[in-house]
């Protein structure tokens, strides 16, 4: 079993399992050391709860309470990967629900489900500007509303709360380049992470962390465009840690790499000639 932990905050844990096991593997019992729910991404295995087994394939949840043991089997093919979200106590108490909502079953693929747990793996590999924290919140809000079907009230946004929305964008304005995730930004509101994702995007239009990387790409942009500092200096100084993560982004809104906006910014008629071509410049 490969478990990487892709995120840890005071109000979420992120981890990815990949399983390799096979009919041959012997079953065993685990603990669930935290409560939790896992979007299965790929390959299938039998999910043993006391007595009850669900088979559960590609976009089911599997439930895990705190403290509860399980058996995994894996009688009818051989690897799965399941992408995890624990969930503390207090987030738990936030997105409320009968007491029984977190008992540990599987539950079958459900639409709004796989819609919610592939944008959770988009923003896991980096491939979306919405956060991982922020997507593993939205992920257990959804499957709450699916398991309930309750619809929720529509969040209510007076004037007190679009100040904390805007105050809380100023202060990611000056924050930027700092290592922040949403408990920090929440905090900065005197909100939950959860209260306060659903009113900044209410009010903003976008998420805190999609927020906070517009804010990124923009000063970004604007370094490429009027200084030589190398492109990697760039993506660290205005607050991605990581390369690779900078550069998908970047390129994912200017639609050329990074290399190539600065190349375009200083006049390359080539560059310019091959995007109006592409209909991206108007």
């Amino acid at each position: 079993m490969a478990v990487q932990t892709i995120l840890k905050t005071g109000q979420i844990s992120v981890v990815a399992y990949k399983c390799e096991a096979g009919p041959s593997a012997k079953p065993f019992t685990e603990l669930h050391e935290a409560t939790s729910i896992s979007y299965v991404r790929t390959g299938s295995f039998g999910y043993r709860v006391g007595r009850r087994v669900r088979e559960m394939v590609a976009g089911s949840t599997v439930v895990g309470r705190s403290g509860d043991d399980y058996v995994c089997t894996h009688d009818h093919t051989c690897g799965d990967e399941c992408l995890c979200f624990r969930l503390t106590p207090e987030l738990l108490e936030a997105l409320g629900g009968p007491s029984d909502l977190w008992s540990t079953r599987g539950v079958p693929p459900i639409r709004e489900l796989a819609v919610a747990g592939e944008l959770a793996q988009a923003a896991a590999t980096g491939r979306t500007d919405v956060g991982v924290d922020e997507a593993g919140i939205i992920y257990a809000a959804t499957f709450v509303r699916a398991v309930t079907g309750e619809r929720g009230r529509a969040l209510e946004v007076d004037t007190r709360d679009r100040r904390r929305a805007v105050h809380a964008a100023l202060w990611l304005d000056a924050n930027s380049r700092e290592d922040i995730d949403l408990g920090a930004v929440a905090g900065q509101a005197g909100l939950s992470p959860f209260h306060f994702l659903r009113l900044f995007s209410a009010v903003l239009g976008v998420t805190p962390h999609q927020y906070l990387v517009h804010l990124r790409l923009r000063e970004a942009a604007r370094l490429l465009a009027q200084g030589d500092e190398a492109i990697s200096a760039v993506a660290y100084d205005v607050g991605f840690g990581d390369l690779s993560n900078f550069t998908r982004s970047f390129h994912r809104a200017a639609g050329v790499s990074p290399r190539s906006f600065r190349r375009l910014a200083r006049g390359d008629r080539k560059i310019f000639q091959d995007r109006l071509a592409a209909g991206l410049v108007r």
